[in-house]
This record gives C-alpha cells, sequence and structure tokens, in this order.
C-alpha cells in the first residue's frame, strides 16, 4: 500500500475591509485559490492541483487558512496563492490578497508554527499598547498560547526519573 504525501500551506487573509474576513467561506477560498491556479498555470497546473486540494482549516475570526495538497505539486499552489486578489462569497466580492506564512508536512506544525507566529504578533501589539488595561490583556492572551501535549502511558514507558514502571 502507497501512502500518498501531502503538504499543508499555512495562509493568512490580508484585506483592508474587515467585513471580509467575517464572510468568508472554505468554499469560496477553494475556488479563489483554484481561479488562480488555473489563470496562472493553466490546465496542467489545475489538474495536478485538484487531485487532493481541500480547504482544511478555515478561522474567520483571525483570517487564517490552511490549505491542504499533494506533495508533487504544493510549488504550483505556493507560486499561485500571490495572484488570488479577491474573495466571492454570498453575493459579494471582497478585495484581499492571501499572504502564505508556512509550509509543513504535517498539521501539527502547522500548529506550532501558527502559535509562535501569533506569539510574535502579540509581542508587537504589547509594545504598541497606549493604556495598562490593553497591556494586562495582551499579557494575558500571551500566556494563554500553549500547545497542550497528552502522552499515553504504558506499562513498559519510563517514569521522569528514568524507572520503569511495572
Amino acid at each position: 500500500m502507497v501512502r500518498f504525501k501531502n503538504r499543508y500551506v499555512l495562509c493568512e487573509v490580508v484585506s483592508e475591509d474587515p467585513r471580509c474576513r467575517q464572510c468568508i467561506e472554505d468554499r469560496a477560498v477553494g475556488l479563489a485559490v483554484r481561479d488562480a491556479i488555473g489563470r496562472i498555470h493553466g490546465d496542467y497546473g489545475l489538474a495536478c492541483c485538484s487531485i487532493s486540494f481541500t480547504v482544511k482549516y478555515l478561522n474567520a475570526y483571525t483570517g487564517t487558512v490552511l490549505l491542504r495538497c499533494r506533495k508533487d505539486s504544493y510549488r504550483l499552489l505556493c507560486s499561485a496563492l500571490p495572484f488570488v486578489r479577491q474573495l466571492e462569497s454570498r453575493g459579494q466580492r471582497y478585495p484581499c490578497c492571501l499572504r502564505t506564512l508556512h509550509v509543513g508536512g504535517t498539521i501539527r506544525t502547522c500548529q506550532k508554527f501558527l502559535i509562535q507566529y501569533n506569539r510574535r504578533q502579540l509581542l508587537v501589539l504589547l509594545q504598541n499598547c497606549t493604556n495598562e488595561e490593553e497591556r494586562q490583556c495582551i499579557q494575558k492572551s500571551l500566556l494563554s498560547c500553549s500547545l497542550t501535549e497528552e502522552q499515553s502511558r504504558s506499562g513498559d514507558e519510563e517514569d521522569d526519573d528514568g524507572t520503569e514502571t511495572d
């Protein structure tokens, strides 16, 4: 059995219109990206990228998008993302662009990168605070940025002190 390797492209929707982020849907992002791939790379690029292309995650509040494609065609996808100029949703067209943040082999690596990226963004916001209330709110957000890891413990695993459990 052969496993198909994928690449996950983490993007950010950049728009001057704040309504754009609240109104976007994963279907609209997928159609806009497919359209851009078709315009830039033609039928060949569209066929290569459409095999396993999906929008895996969309957070309309933060404007974060996670796209999945085959490992062989992720370069075609990444080269077409800057050419997405608008998203159409609910009969409205919103001018925007997609900024590539990270390309990873798993969703987990993209999650880890996103946590670090958001932490850096919060630090920038912390430096630009004007009053103490904003500063405390951002510091609280900074402290809550973590990815908890569950470890399954079996009978033959070692404890923290290096001894085996029975």
